[in-house]
């Protein structure tokens, strides 16, 4: 089985990339639902006792947690040491399911993927990409984004450009939704022969 590693800077589509794969039947996962799994339960008490204050209706929520965070590294590298395990245990537990199921791809949806050492964990990197501009205007789109607060989240990711240098495969998502869709199918058949040739059925 090879498994993908699908990453990608805020607001370059990469939600949509991992839904076309999906859509074509490879098992996906999501790393951002894997956090708010930990943060709603097993994982808000830890949390809450480290960053005080951060509960609210059953869970953390993250509009205050990220406040407390992004201005601080420590506290922002405090957390990370909290959640990054809990989220590879249960990217762990998937690639062992799909396996198991008898899968030839299986993708894992990682934001921070350079950034917390997760190419390691994958056999290849899928690095979904769009101009600054498109990438720009999709983020300050959304709910109680600004500037400044993109301008700090960007910060602290790796930048586009490495992330392109250092992917196996790039998917552009600068064009049309069909464009980003023919990108996905080459993929996956390209993974599918890479897949055959590596379990000797080719």
């Amino acid at each position: 089985m090879i498994v993908a590693g699908l990453t990608g800077s805020i607001a370059m589509g990469k939600s949509t990339v991992a839904a076309m794969f999906a859509a074509l039947g490879a098992p996906v996962f999501d790393a951002d639902v894997a956090v708010r799994m930990f943060y709603a339960g097993k994982g808000k008490e830890t949390v809450e006792a480290a960053f005080p204050g951060v509960l609210a209706n059953g869970g953390v929520d993250r509009d205050r947690l990220a406040q407390l965070v992004l201005a601080d590294p420590a506290a922002l590298k405090r957390l990370e040491s909290l959640v990054h395990p809990a989220v590879a245990a249960e990217e762990a537990g998937f690639i062992d399911r799909a396996a198991v199921d008898g899968r030839r791809l299986a993708i894992v949806d990682v934001p921070l993927l350079f950034e917390t050492g997760g190419e390691s964990r994958v056999d290849l990197v899928v690095v979904v990409s769009a101009p600054e501009s498109v990438q720009r205007m999709r983020a300050l789109r959304r709910d109680g984004m600004s500037d400044a607060k993109l301008d700090a989240m960007l910060s602290r990711q790796m930048s586009d450009v490495e992330k392109r240098r250092r992917a196996h495969f790039v998917i552009d998502t600068g064009g049309s939704l069909e464009q980003t869709r023919v990108q996905v199918s080459q993929f996956m058949r390209a993974v599918a022969g890479l897949a055959r040739s590596r379990d000797g059925d080719a």
